[in-house]
């Protein structure tokens, strides 16, 4: 077995879920909280892949803000995560609390593909 002189420059490696959290935050503006991330690999005759439930939160005006960009952009944002692509991407329920303390939850949902199927 030959040990990979570059390993240890390069870091771990991240999973898809943690690129996919990546991609989000980035998208979210670095504003989003991470609640929960559940993950179910399903495949068909053609295709195999995963499937993604995430839920967010977003507290304060500013994260408030860029969680109304994020619902805007998701569903059309280009995700460049190795190997994958993003086939679907939803947000399937939003809770908005506005007052003193604003604060909002989104759930999203994803469908990844392995190109490499």
């Amino acid at each position: 077995m030959l040990a990979d002189p570059f390993a240890r420059l390069r870091g771990p490696r991240r999973s898809i879920s943690e690129r996919l959290r990546e991609e989000l935050q980035t998208l979210a503006g670095g504003h989003a909280l991470f609640l929960a991330h559940a993950e179910k690999s399903w495949a068909s005759i053609t295709f195999a892949g995963t499937r993604h439930r995430l839920d967010l939160s977003f507290e304060g005006a500013e994260a408030v803000e860029a969680a109304e960009t994020f619902i805007a952009l998701l569903p059309e944002h280009e995700f460049s995560i190795p190997r994958q692509l993003v086939a679907d991407a939803t947000v399937t329920s939003v809770d908005h609390r506005i007052g003193a303390d604003p604060r909002m939850s989104v759930q999203a949902e994803l469908l990844l593909l392995d190109e490499e199927f």
